[in-house]
């Protein structure tokens, strides 16, 4: 995925509106008008705007950080510089979070979604079951141990 915030935007729409044949601000009119229409729109849609929101978010966050450095000395960062650098963390990480999920809505192979074993096809119990044995850890006996560097 590209480094750019722009080009991640810019490369996640340019494939929503390959998909749909269409620009993002027309799909969005059609899913607002026909929400059940498609499904895979909807929710691509959804997801966009969610994303789009996030990226505005960001570089909000990432403005005001850089006009906050703009009046500290080089080698001191007082506490409110350090918030802001903390809100621009949480802002790449929810819109690469979210960056992710579209990407993953694109993606018609992507795991789980396709083959043997999709969870699609599977039973609902099958789905319910845990991923790795949740039984808890059998403990050793206790008369059978000795502490460590204990006499025998």
């Amino acid at each position: 995925m590209p480094d750019t915030s722009e080009d991640v935007m810019s490369v996640l729409t340019e494939r929503i509106e390959d998909r749909f044949q269409m620009p993002i601000a027309d799909l969005g009119r059609a899913v607002e008008a026909a929400p059940q229409a498609n499904p895979e729109a909807a929710t691509l849609v959804h997801w966009h705007g969610l994303l789009t929101e996030t990226q505005q978010a960001l570089d909000t966050a990432e403005d005001a950080l850089v006009e906050a450095l703009g009046t500290q000395p080089a080698d001191v960062l007082d506490d409110p510089v350090m918030e802001l650098a903390h809100q621009v963390n949480s802002a790449v990480a929810s819109r690469d979070g979210r960056a992710m999920v579209v990407n993953y809505l694109l993606d018609p192979n992507a795991p789980g979604k396709r083959g043997p074993g999709a969870w699609r096809g599977a039973s609902p119990a099958a789905r319910r079951a845990p991923a790795l044995p949740t039984s808890p850890p059998t403990l050793p006996s206790a008369r059978n141990t000795t502490a460590r560097g204990a006499a025998r």
